[in-house]
């Protein structure tokens, strides 16, 4: 009988990345108005699409017979990851540079660390 391999749901990940870029959003519009709000959420964005395209990219194949297609489909995710990283910093500096490049990098910061909690989450225990 063959084992049934559960996929992963990043969704709950994914989705406080999203509450967090939210938040920062709000903090900015509350400390700043909207020129603040826009760079956090410009920085929260930043960050959460790259990590979106990764969760879509890397789950596609799944089993043992699949596994050089699994590292192979990894590598493609992260490099596309890192590729639109630096397409989305680079986009954003040329056509709207953040009034404010605290709340920028600080809700690019602070989404990232979202994966700290990763294990919680997801619902599976770390073992490291």
């Amino acid at each position: 009988m063959a084992a049934s391999i559960k996929r992963p749901s990043v969704r709950r990940l994914l989705l406080v990345q999203l509450a967090v870029v939210c938040l920062a959003t709000a903090l900015g519009a509350a400390s700043g108005g909207g020129p603040v709000a826009l760079s956090a959420l410009l920085g929260g964005m930043v960050a959460f699409l790259p990590n979106a395209y990764f969760a879509w990219r890397v789950f596609r194949y799944q089993g043992a017979r699949y596994s050089r297609k699994i590292v192979n489909g990894f590598y493609r995710a992260e490099a596309g990851k890192f590729g639109l990283t630096a397409a989305l910093f680079t986009l954003v500096f040329v056509t709207v540079p953040p009034s404010n490049p605290a709340f920028f990098f600080g809700a690019y910061v602070v989404t990232l660390f979202v994966h700290w909690l990763g294990p919680w989450l997801l619902g599976r225990p770390s073992h490291t």
